[in-house]
């Protein structure tokens, strides 16, 4: 089968196509014929080597499709049922072998490219807004990078949920796209002086929790956005790692709460997985959140999808085919 596979980190050039031999699934496990691969920031940093992996390794950790054959011991799953998966290595490829409770089954309102464009942005959004700090209605909010896949359906979601949505964009195209998802207030990262405007827009008091994906750029303004014992949730790393800090500067400013969630902790089991998916396809069928799918690359053409990720240029969920 055709894969990309990386021999060393680096940058998007160093993703290759490859042909490679896909055994039989293992017991326990399926062999998924993939439809549609989902491409996310995780998959740049393995690719760069800030989340090392054994090398050579095939990227990618998301993908729907149907099942092509089931190994020893399987009894939940069958050959053509349509599947999806994220959070497991080597999606970038035209199939890959699964653990069985590592998948969970579409239902029929949901198609294989949403799947593969929401499992893990939405499950995400799902974890955070409902169990890392569990909004309420009539809070303000502040979520960074808020016309990014994960923003996109975490901005619709908070305001389903009675949330009023402060969103962040890099430019100034984006703002309606966040405004159209689920932000009352979007700001500019880089014309607003943002940390102003989100204490002018909450009266000085703060936000009680920040959303963070960007990483080291928005780190320190983040802290200066929250209400006293406000919790910041630090999940990604888009402009780079947080670098160290002295703890105190957390009771400096006003005994803040600080996490670093990862999806992997939140669908540890088989139950938690189907569960948070579900709640995900409910909203998505009930047509309060719209996955938005913009941006389409063969899988040949993984690396233009990289660097295009790396450009800013992107909004919503970026797919690939193979």
């Amino acid at each position: 089968m055709k894969a990309i596979r990386i021999s060393k980190t680096g940058g998007p050039e160093v993703l290759t196509l490859e042909n490679i031999e896909l055994p039989p699934p293992a017991a326990g496990g399926v062999r998924v014929r993939h439809s549609v691969i989902g491409v996310n920031f995780i998959d740049t940093y393995h690719r760069s080597g800030l989340y090392p992996l054994p090398l050579p390794s095939v990227l990618g950790v998301e993908a729907a499709g149907v099942v092509e054959m089931v190994g020893e011991n399987v009894t939940t799953l069958k050959t053509g049922d349509r599947v999806g998966y994220c959070m497991v290595m080597g999606a970038y490829a035209e199939a890959n072998n699964v653990a069985a409770d590592r998948l969970v089954k579409l239902p029929v309102g949901i198609s294989d490219e949403i799947a593969a464009a929401s499992l893990s942005k939405g499950m995400t959004a799902q974890y955070l807004l409902k169990r890392t700090f569990p909004v309420q209605p009539g809070q303000t909010i502040l979520l960074h990078s808020a016309a990014g896949g994960v923003g996109l359906i975490a901005g619709q979601w908070a305001k389903h949920l009675g949330v009023t949505v402060i969103g962040t964009v890099g430019s100034d195209d984006k703002i309606a796209l966040a405004r159209e998802n689920g932000c009352t207030h979007v700001l500019n990262m880089r014309k607003d002086d943002w940390v102003k405007c989100v204490r002018e827009i909450t009266n000085g008091e703060g936000v009680p929790v920040v959303y963070d994906s960007t990483g080291k750029d928005t780190f320190a303004g983040s802290l200066d956005c929250l209400a006293m014992r406000g919790m910041m949730v630090s999940f990604g790393n888009s402009s780079g790692a947080v670098p160290p800090f002295e703890p105190g500067m957390l009771a400096a400013k006003g005994s803040l709460y600080l996490t670093r969630p990862g999806l992997p902790h939140y669908i540890r089991t088989a139950r938690e997985l189907q569960d948070t998916a579900n709640d995900l396809f409910a909203v998505i069928a009930s047509g309060v959140v719209k996955v938005v799918v913009n941006q389409r690359f063969k899988l040949a053409d993984a690396r233009a999808a990289h660097e295009a990720l790396h450009s800013r240029s992107t909004t919503g969920a970026t797919i690939l085919i193979p």
